[in-house]
This record gives structure tokens, C-alpha cells and sequence, in this order.
């Protein structure tokens, strides 16, 4: 994001900690606006346009959200209010504070970031299941309601999501779409995600041990997402934001024959 939308997306953060978010019900209804936005360029361009008031822009928004929840709207009167850098980023900022309500309303317990990855591993083991719900052809809410049916065992918040990604993917592949929407829970409930691939599964003691240090070396507590990759033969690799600690197995070895050639 550009710096305008940079710290317009924190104002609406700030905006957000204020108000009384009690059910999935204001993240929802942020996300579908978003999508209403996304879909008129017209009023893209008008709730972006930093020659109109913030009066004008709060009116507008009453005017086209009139059914929505009260805080829905002080959300999005708030946020057209901001100077942003493109339409584009008014676009993703609406999505962020919608993913961001959904977390504030959820349930205590519920890890919305875990259940996304668990959505993921299903994606990636299933091509076709990945083509149905990322395919251009189908229509948003037929894939909306397949995510619905996958979902059954998630919680509400999640099921929101995912079904409003697969609606309006805004040109990211869905594995893309879902890792930002994970990031972003994440980080609206204190965590940062660490990635960790093995060839093996750890036990759950040496996941607790690795989640330890983790977050005593990055001052956070975070949301081990563990990933089984054969590939690597052995060792563990670590991604973490764009950090990548890489101690597999597969890597010392191309290592060392990129050693012996040289």
C-alpha cells in the first residue's frame, strides 16, 4: 500500500478499537460493501476521491448503506473520510477492517487463522476442489456456497471469510487471497504466523518447545502452522513474515554440491 492508504487503514483501525463489535454480524456486512465497492467504479471513485468532503462522503455512505449496522457504517464513513492512495487500496482497506471485525466478534477460543490454514491443506491436497472454488468460470455464489458445505465444522467468522474471498478474489489467486486474510486475523488477535515445513510431523511437545523460542526471538507470540513436505528430506525450514529459516536437509545438500562444483 501506498503511505495515504498506509495510514488511513490505521486511522480506521483506531476507529474500530472504539466501537462496540458484539457479532459477526458488522464484519459481514463490511465485507459485502466492500464487494458492492469493488463492483461499481463509480462509487469507488467517489468514496476515493480526496477532492470531496468527508461530509459529503459520510452522507453518500448513509445513503448506500442505509440497512447496515450502525457501527458498519461509522466503519465505512470513517474510512471514506481518509485520503487513500488508489481506489484499489480503499478497496483492500474496507476488506482489511471487514476481516478485522470478524475477529473482534469471535467467539473467545476460536482461531480463525488456524481454521484458513486448515482450509488451505484441503485446497492443495484436492485440485479439483482448488479449481471449484478459484475457477473464473463458476459463478461467486455457487463457489460461496461450496465453501459453506467444506466449512460445516468451522466457525462462523471463518465461514464469512472464505465465502467473501471466493466472491470477490480482486484478480489474487486463492491461495494468496487466504494467506493475507490469515495474516490479517493473526495480527487483529496479537499473533504473527510462523510457516514450518518438515519432511515428518513434529510431536507436540516439539512444537510447543519451537513455538516457545519463536516468540521469545520475535518478541510475539505466534500461530505455528505446520506443513509436511517430503521433499526435504529432513530438518525443519521456517518461514516467518519475509523471514526464511531454512535448516532442511534437502538445502544443506544442494548446498554442499553447489561446494563441490564450484
Amino acid at each position: 500500500m501506498g503511505s495515504a492508504s498506509r495510514t488511513a487503514l490505521e486511522a480506521a483501525k483506531t476507529v474500530l478499537a472504539t466501537l462496540p463489535i458484539r457479532s459477526e454480524r458488522v464484519g459481514d456486512e463490511v465485507l459485502a460493501a466492500s464487494r458492492s465497492i469493488q463492483g461499481s467504479a463509480q462509487l469507488r471513485s467517489l468514496l476515493a476521491d480526496p477532492g470531496i468532503s468527508p461530509e459529503d462522503k459520510g452522507r453518500l455512505v448513509g445513503r448506500v448503506f442505509a440497512r447496515l449496522d450502525a457501527s458498519a457504517v461509522s466503519l465505512l464513513a470513517a474510512m471514506s473520510a481518509e485520503r487513500w492512495s488508489t481506489p484499489d487500496e480503499f478497496v483492500a482497506g474496507v476488506e482489511e477492517i471487514g476481516v478485522r471485525a470478524l475477529v473482534v466478534a469471535a467467539p473467545a477460543g476460536t482461531s480463525i487463522d488456524r481454521e484458513i490454514f486448515a482450509f488451505q491443506t484441503a485446497l492443495r491436497s484436492d485440485s479439483q476442489l482448488e479449481l471449484a472454488v478459484s475457477s473464473k468460470l463458476g459463478s461467486p455464489d455457487a463457489k460461496a456456497a461450496l465453501v459453506e458445505r467444506l466449512l460445516v465444522g468451522a466457525s462462523a467468522p471463518t465461514r464469512i471469510l472464505v465465502a467473501h474471498l471466493v466472491r470477490q478474489p480482486r484478480g489474487r489467486r486463492i491461495g494468496e487471497a487466504l494467506r493475507n486474510a490469515a495474516a490479517i486475523a493473526a495480527d487483529q488477535a496479537g499473533l504473527g504466523i510462523a510457516t514450518v515445513r518438515t519432511a515428518t510431523p513434529l510431536t507436540t511437545a516439539q512444537l510447543t518447545r519451537l513455538e516457545a523460542t519463536l516468540s521469545a526471538r520475535y518478541g510475539r507470540k505466534l500461530s505455528i502452522n505446520q506443513v509436511i513436505d517430503g521433499t526435504l528430506i529432513g530438518g525443519v525450514r521456517i518461514s516467518i513474515g519475509d523471514d526464511v529459516i531454512d535448516g532442511s536437509v534437502a538445502t544443506r545438500l544442494s548446498d554442499l554440491r553447489l561446494q563441490l562444483v564450484g
